[in-house]
């Protein structure tokens, strides 16, 4: 069968519609299209005509008019709309125009950049023009990169590399920084939380070493569609913007199809896994042919799916062949080998984390299916955007699971089709981050008595660094003395810099198959803890802290494990306070330690607990920022365990109603009550960044506070369960006592609701 008549099949399956909350068929859209600007050299438009392209989609031509006045742009339009020629075109033509102009291409990953680079090289080429244009990253040969720091035109690179490899190394590159004309910043929205503090912070140092050779580069962004794109452009950058949002791209018909898995407890409101229901929807394409790509949550979820899909195949070696998984962690070969299947046709079906979410080139898939709400509305899009780029007609699935924010997406679908209400948010000031890379600016350049580094308190941060002999006053600059390179102590990607290699054991030949951060170690390569790497299970044998190495061996069991986390929490600090109603709301410092405790474990297919362990591991503790909302001491009628409960629920919605606003994981925020808290002597939940320092979005949850508690209250109040269920307050089996959790929890965020009582 075909993707249509699979289609019709579903429609006319009752198990399938009866649990569709809705299919809605986007038809295609025709393209609106505009003649290419004057300006633009004849070659360009020859090589675009020889290319199929007699004329430009209209935010193309939009874009490229902005560009050439001299402004920085930021487009927003959605995934396959052809945002490429948007920054390409302008590029070439002016390099065209001037030889000694240059440009600096930036992607968020390797595979996007070498993606981009050989659709570049084939414009390129067609023009009959000599651009130069090289993929400068951690695969580019040695006896290359001479070559690149002088003669590269356009130099494509990602911005961990841009940090560590070109910007500490500036002298060797004097041609490009004495000519930047143009600085081209990819999937600007993927740029939110740590990475985006990270990439502003990279980028005030690059204006900085610019402004020392005497350039000022424009900046073309291009994002998808989120509810802040200028202004997050615009911090990141910390330059002005135009929006071009005017889309003139054509796009297939996709069938967008919300699927709510069945009820098996209506009490409790317990549903069908969400994996399991994911599976059987991508069984079906694949075994008829239909390209898939099946997106997940968790490395986890990824490697249990590739071993359920690969079971289509009985156990034969195609089935490694035509399904394989795809996340981070695998090493970049077997990578680029997954994506050359995709393109090919020799994969049938591919199961991914959000690492294929991002615009590399991976074919004609005709059909996604996302096991579980991606976390926000652009991701979502991103994911359903990965299928039907080439075709007459696609096929989007998502599965929401039993978690209360699955459940208001899936049960809201105007909310998900209307505009997108997510903020991309970062706080390149967060401490950490700002210190870290201010010692890398150091490094490249002295400091000016009076330069501001982006924040007024720039000075007395030079000076606490001259305290801790990293930087020495002369006269009216601040020079670097240290003899440690700066760059290598800081990950773009996390606030901290502290990989966990994972080695394999098995064979006498130990081989390192994969990585893993440091705050997600605990959790998942504790001992005795099933890893799976492409569908084989690695047992733990011993995790390393000191030297940040786990062993593992290849094991077949039947069962993979999860583990438990305890929290605890301080106040150090308060920031702001507002005391409305019978509640206060309060922002600050806050120091987590965390522990985990004990494991279990989970059987494949079933998902049933059948057994446990200890974990005997080191407490991990970190500062950051929070926000809380403390509720009076004496609450009447309500018993210290109606009390608990209460608390427990709101902390279980409020985990997945903050994400709605904030256009970050559920991982990245999480939230812990306490019945009497030792800060405030009373009853208190708390909100915090998962990353030390903060990312500002407990900041946001402050100002957010009405909003979120409206939300809060119509996710559980509208759930159709009678008492409580994991859709709305939380599992029934996490609360003690007698009184209905629904109604407590119901009845605590109407207190905190109230007005000048």
């Amino acid at each position: 069968m075909n993707l249509g008549q699979m289609l019709d099949y579903f429609k006319g399956s009752e198990k399938m519609t009866s649990n569709v909350t809705s299919w809605v068929e986007m038809p295609a859209r025709e393209a609106v299209y505009s003649d290419f600007p004057e300006f633009i050299d004849d070659r360009i438009k020859a090589a675009l005509e020889r290319r199929g392209v007699y004329k430009l989609y209209s935010h193309q031509a939009s874009a490229i008019e902005v560009v050439h006045d001299g402004n920085s742009v930021v487009v927003v339009t959605p995934t396959a709309s052809g945002k490429t020629l948007c920054y390409n075109v302008p590029v070439l033509d002016a390099i065209i125009k001037n030889e000694e102009s240059r440009a600096l291409f930036l992607f968020p990953t390797k595979a996007l950049s070498q993606d981009q680079t050989a659709e570049l090289h084939e414009l390129i080429t067609e023009a009959g023009v000599d651009v130069k244009t090289f993929t400068y990253d951690g695969d580019t040969p040695q006896s290359a990169r001479k070559a690149i720091r002088q003669a590269g035109h356009i130099v494509v690179t990602n911005p961990d590399m841009l940090h560590s490899g070109i910007l500490p190394h500036h002298t060797k590159w004097t041609k490009l920084f004495e000519n930047l004309k143009y600085i081209v910043i990819d999937e600007v929205h993927h740029y939110r939380g740590v990475f985006g503090s990270h990439l502003s912070n990279v980028l005030r140092r690059l204006k900085r070493i610019c402004a020392f050779y005497g350039s000022n580069p424009q900046f073309i962004c291009c994002s998808a569609t989120i509810a802040n794109p200028v202004e997050l452009a615009s911090r990141i950058t910390d330059v002005d913007m135009k929006l071009i949002d005017n889309n003139g791209a054509p796009s297939c018909a996709k069938h967008i199809i919300f699927y709510n898995p069945p009820l098996v407890n209506k009490e409790l409101g317990i549903r069908r896994s969400s994996m399991l229901e994911a599976e059987g929807i991508a069984e079906a394409l694949i075994r008829n042919k239909v390209q898939t790509i099946v997106f997940t949550r968790s490395r986890l979820n990824v490697e249990v799916l590739v071993t359920y899909l690969k079971d289509i195949y009985q156990g034969s070696q195609e089935g490694d062949r035509r399904v394989r998984g795809y996340r981070g962690g695998y090493l970049p070969n077997l990578r680029r080998e997954i994506e050359k299947g995709l393109r090919d046709g020799s994969i049938t079906g591919v199961v991914s984390t959000n690492a294929l979410e991002l615009g590399i080139d991976i074919g004609a898939l005709e059909a996604c299916v996302i096991c579980g709400y991606p976390g926000t509305i652009a991701s979502t899009w991103q994911q359903m955007g990965r299928a039907g780029r080439r075709n007459g007609v696609s096929a989007a699935f998502l599965v929401a699971n039993s978690s209360p924010l699955d459940q208001y997406i899936i049960n809201n679908p105007d909310y998900f089709f209307g505009k997108s209400p997510e903020n991309g948010l970062i706080n390149p000031d967060n401490l950490v981050i700002l210190y870290n890379h201010m010692k890398c600016a150091a490094f490249e350049l002295p400091f000016e008595e009076g330069e501001k580094y982006g924040v007024e308190t720039t000075q007395q941060v030079l000076s606490y660094m001259e305290e801790a002999k990293l930087v020495r006053h002369v006269g009216n600059r601040w020079h670097w003395m240290s003899d440690v390179f700066p760059a290598n102590e800081i990950s773009l990607r996390s606030a901290s810099n502290e990989n966990f290699i994972i080695i394999d054991i098995s064979d006498p030949k130990p081989v390192v198959i994969g990585e893993m951060d440091r705050f997600s170690a605990p959790m998942l390569l504790h001992e005795e803890a099933i890893y799976m790497h492409e569908s084989v299970q690695y047992q733990v044998e011993e995790l390393d802290f000191d030297d940040k190495k786990a062993y593992v061996r290849r094991v077949n069991v039947d069962y993979y494990t999860d583990a438990n986390l305890a929290v605890d929490l301080k106040v150090i600090d308060v920031f702001r306070q507002d005391k409305g109603g019978l509640v206060q709301r309060s922002s600050g410092e806050v120091s987590v330690s965390s522990l985990v405790t004990m494991f279990k474990k989970i059987k494949l297919h079933t998902h049933e607990n059948i057994g446990s362990g200890p974990v005997t591991l080191p407490e991990l503790e970190m500062h950051t920022t929070a926000y809380w909302v403390s509720l009076p001491g004496e609450l009447p009628g309500m018993s210290q365990s109606d009390l608990q409960n209460g608390l427990m629920g709101i902390s279980n919605v409020l985990a997945n109603t903050a994400p709605i606003y904030l256009m970050c994981d559920p991982k990245d925020i999480q939230v812990v009550h306490q019945v009497r808290a030792t800060f405030t002597q009373l009853p208190t939940i708390y909100i915090y960044d998962s990353y030390p320092g903060g990312i500002g979005f407990s900041d946001k949850l402050y100002e957010l506070h009405e909003e979120l508690f409206e939300t809060a209250e119509g996710m559980v109040g509208s759930c159709g369960c009678e008492s409580g269920c994991p859709s709305c307050v939380g599992p029934l089996n996490e609360f003690t006592g007698t009184g209905d959790p629904k109604e407590l929890t119901l009845s605590l965020i109407r207190l905190i609701r109230q007005k000048g009582a």
